[in-house]
């Protein structure tokens, strides 16, 4: 990994940390205890004589992801699933890959704000504000280039280069939580009426049956 790729890292990490919206920890920290029935807001915590320093670290970022899908991305997560440090320490981190036009699609983080990095590569960003205005905040970044996207707004990512991208994201959770938006409407178990998203996106219930046969 370059030395620029660190020091992105560790901007992306440290800011994340700055608007960390998770409860405050009361002590120094609470590995994770995947193991335990215990049912808590997070995750029970170790016995702190059991921790080690492998509960605090995470290898493989520098490792591209396979980008070989319909969207053209993959999303590589650091999160307390994946290091069972973070766990009440209010942030996470992942990595995306994009290919040539390749996209993270429209989708919301319900828990947290986001702040994402961009180490190689174009990338367009942007989210939509709130009812009834419903404004598109939008950019286009280079490498090197940060953009902020509030908690619990519409938002997505496209590579808009001829070669490949990726971006580092930081979050103010170790549980930011993420909404797809058409998996979410056209995909749900069970489906949601054809009527009512025939209704609602104003088009022919034949079109809602054809999206929904791709989810």
């Amino acid at each position: 990994m370059s030395k620029n790729t660190i020091r992105c890292c560790i901007l992306a990490i440290t800011c994340a940390l700055a608007v960390a919206s998770d409860p405050a920890p009361l002590q120094d920290f609470c590995v994770a205890d995947f193991n335990s029935q215990v049912l808590v807001n997070g995750a029970a915590c170790l016995d702190p004589k059991l921790v080690t320093a492998d509960n605090f670290f995470l290898s493989g970022l520098d490792k591209p992801g396979n980008v070989s899908n319909q969207q053209g991305s993959a999303v590589t997560p650091a999160m307390v699933e994946q290091i069972s440090g973070l766990n009440t320490l209010g942030t996470s981190l992942i990595r995306f890959d994009y290919a040539p036009w390749g996209i993270v699609s429209p989708h919301l983080h319900p828990l947290a704000s986001e702040i994402l990095v961009v180490v190689e590569g174009t990338l367009l960003v942007g989210f939509v504000t709130s009812n009834p205005n419903n404004k598109l905040i939008s950019k286009v970044l280079q490498k090197g280039d940060v953009f902020v996207f509030p908690q619990g707004l519409v938002h997505f990512q496209q590579n808009v280069g001829y070669v490949n991208a990726f971006s580092y994201s930081a979050f103010g959770s170790q549980n930011p939580g993420v909404v797809l938006v058409p998996n979410t409407v056209f995909g749900s178990t069970p489906h949601i009426t054809t009527d009512v998203l025939a209704k609602a996106f104003q088009v022919d219930k034949a079109i809602v049956d054809q999206i929904e046969a791709k989810f």
